[in-house]
């Protein structure tokens, strides 16, 4: 959407003779096989071999130590000659202003976590950013190709086979996907309601006793439910969690031992200046920061969903491991790493030209939207942050049925529009839909005219659809 900015001694460990690259290759792949295949001749840990585990590894799931064992014994001689490789002509400042720099050690296999440099950098924008009240440190940092392979990595490593993450909802429904295809693993879902009650002050309201109520039904089905899943801000609602509710949210997590992986994706989308966000690494002093894993990733706050680029922050290092093991399947280019660390470090371009102007952008989006939708008379909820808002169009399912819900989306679809029905999220309540705002103008103008037609019965009306024809809510999660 936005252009980038062009912006004690010993002896190093070196790779001699004109075969390097074959022999890093051969040490890299054929002696790791060989090396796996040895020791898969023996006890796996997880499986009664706890003298092979380097650390206290009782965060992860059996999967998660398998994984980190991999890495503490065949990375070993790779890590070493990564930290001290020889290079007679090295940059030590990195500060090329060239995008699109490329030097040799950028096309060679990276340290999987990242090259430090990134790491570093992304330690540093995180800290500015969140707000950290401490410096975050690189040594805490693993970056992935996307926040899908990162949900996976995390449910592979820290559950096992069947175990759940309790999640409120509606959620972003294609975490069902990243966290079920190869991690296996479920959600258990935490009810929210869109009538305010009791001591709730919003619509849809994350309470602790609620996550008390999901986790009792969860463990009385026989589910055990191994952490708690927070977006913030969140999707599709885009509420905004107080500092006040993030450490209830925490410290019932740590009452139960349970992992919190927060996702803050949308962190620098809040675009009206009076919502307070507060990242969980802005807090003097996180509940159990063993088991606090936080996320970030470009797709959303820079539009660079093509890139594929996300990372973790954890201070658990048996957690960060087996993630950085995964990354052998989900780790990015030496290049896009450099190009990374040139956007993340021009702090000037970042606060100054694209924030604002992204802001603006972002609001005015809004704005238009809400104004039509209330033209409408259509009542819908929207934080200030985020793309969306959460559209109530329930008066137009006479019978309130998810059925209903699925044949109106079907009539936007008819007419051209592509919306996200409620289903999609499990929004217990038929008749919700997300309404994405982050468009241009002329997009959004034919967009809502399209909208209009369709709520005021000037557009053509979708039949039942044949069952073949009718794509299941997990399938629209996008």
């Amino acid at each position: 959407m936005f252009a980038l900015p062009q912006k004690n001694f010993r002896a190093p460990t070196t790779c001699l003779g004109p075969t390097c690259t074959q022999d890093m290759d051969r040490s890299h792949g054929d002696d790791l096989e060989g090396e796996c295949s040895r020791k898969l001749d023996q006890k796996l840990p997880g499986v009664g071999d706890p003298v092979m585990l380097s650390s206290d590894t009782s965060y992860l799931s059996s999967r998660g130590r398998m994984i980190k064992w991999f890495w503490d014994l065949a990375e070993e001689g790779y890590r070493t000659y990564h930290m001290d490789e020889y290079d007679e002509d090295k940059n030590p400042s990195l500060s090329q202003s060239d995008m699109q720099w490329v030097e040799p050690s950028l096309l060679q296999y990276p340290d999987w976590r990242g090259h430090l440099f990134l790491r570093e950098e992304v330690a540093k924008f995180l800290t500015f950013y969140c707000k950290s009240p401490v410096p975050l440190r690189p040594e805490n940092v693993v970056v992935l190709n996307g926040g899908a392979s990162l949900f996976s990595a995390l449910a592979t490593v820290l559950c096992e086979v069947g175990e759940a993450f309790l999640i409120p909802t509606p959620y972003y429904g294609a975490i069902t996907q990243h966290v079920c295809l190869y991690g296996n693993v479920r959600l258990a879902y935490v009810y929210l309601d869109s009538e305010v009650t009791g001591l709730d002050t919003r619509p849809f309201q994350l309470t602790v006793e609620k996550l008390e109520t999901a986790l009792r039904e969860a463990y009385s089905e026989g589910v055990r439910v191994k952490g708690l899943i927070l977006i913030n801000p969140q999707n599709p609602l885009g509420d905004v969690y107080s500092t006040e509710e993030l450490q209830e949210y925490l410290v019932f997590a740590k009452r139960h031992k349970l992992h919190v992986i927060v996702d803050e994706v949308y962190m620098l989308s809040v675009f009206e200046e009076s919502v307070g966000y507060h990242s969980v690494l802005s807090l003097e002093r996180l509940p159990d920061p063993q088991r606090t894993h936080v996320m970030w990733a470009t797709s959303k706050d820079f539009g660079m969903s093509g890139l594929r680029f996300a990372t973790l922050y954890t201070e658990n290092k048996d957690v960060a491991t087996a993630v950085a093991s995964l990354c052998r399947y989900h780790g990015l280019s030496g290049l896009v790493q450099y190009q990374m660390a040139q956007l993340l470090r021009d702090r000037d371009w970042i606060n100054q030209v694209y924030l604002p102007e992204n802001h603006a952008r972002l609001k005015a989006a809004h704005t238009y939207v809400s104004e039509e939708l209330r033209a409408l008379g259509i009542p819908f909820l929207s934080r200030g942050a985020g793309f969306f808002i959460w559209v109530d169009l329930r008066k137009y399912l006479p019978k309130g049925t998810f059925e209903e819900e699925m044949l109106l989306w079907r009539r936007f679809l008819d007419n051209k529009v592509l919306l996200s029905f409620g289903k999609a999220f499990e929004c217990k309540e038929p008749g919700w839909f997300r309404f994405v705002f982050s468009d241009q103008a002329h997009r959004l103008r034919l967009g809502m005219q399209r909208v209009r037609q369709v709520l005021t019965g000037k557009s053509q009306v979708a039949e039942d659809p044949h069952p073949s024809q009718t794509q299941k809510p997990s399938d629209q999660c996008r």
